[in-house]
This record gives C-alpha cells, sequence and structure tokens, in this order.
C-alpha cells in the first residue's frame, strides 16, 4: 500500500519584490518552481510555486536576492494535536521567514 506523500511546505512569492532572476528556479530540489507568463507592475515575469510538492527546505529563501519576495513555511506536526501545521521556521531562520 502506497500512502500520498504530503507537503513538507509552503512556498509563497511575492510579485511585487520578486524581479524574475529565476535563481529559485534553479535550485529548487524538487522542482516546483517555474516563472509566470504574466508580468508584474515593473515588467518582469516573476517566480510561480507550482501549488504543491514543496519541501520545506528553504533554498529557494536562501539563494532569493530580494528582501521579502520569497517565504517558506515548513510543516510540523505539533504533539498536543497530532495534526500538521504551517510553522514560520526554516533552516537558518529564527521566526523570520522572508529575506
Amino acid at each position: 500500500m502506497n500512502a500520498e506523500k504530503r507537503d513538507r511546505g509552503l512556498l509563497r512569492v511575492d510579485v511585487d519584490e520578486c524581479k524574475g532572476c529565476g535563481l529559485c528556479v534553479e535550485a529548487c530540489p524538487p522542482k516546483v518552481i517555474g516563472m509566470s507568463e504574466r508580468l508584474n507592475h515593473y515588467g518582469y515575469r516573476t517566480a510561480t510555486y507550482a501549488g504543491a510538492g514543496c519541501t520545506g527546505c528553504g533554498i529557494c529563501f536562501i539563494v532569493c536576492p530580494e528582501p521579502g519576495a520569497i517565504t517558506v513555511l515548513r510543516a510540523v506536526k505539533r504533539p498536543a494535536d497530532l495534526g500538521r501545521r504551517f510553522d514560520t521556521a526554516i533552516a537558518g531562520a529564527s521566526e523570520c521567514t522572508s529575506n
């Protein structure tokens, strides 16, 4: 029996901050980030999350040169309710996940 794999993370891209450099696309291990066909108000094609498959590793956050463009939320299992929730802690960050 093969159980469906759950996402371990969630990615948010602020299209007003993203300048479309593509570094996050190249760095993403599960390859769940792509470039949008739409332009933001600066005229850049921005990064976009596929909507599923994020591992919460935070590599995209680390390589992004734009402060606040990428936020990574990591799913954590809480002992109190044994459910999954998305926490703001990622590798190398305390409670703040924006660059």
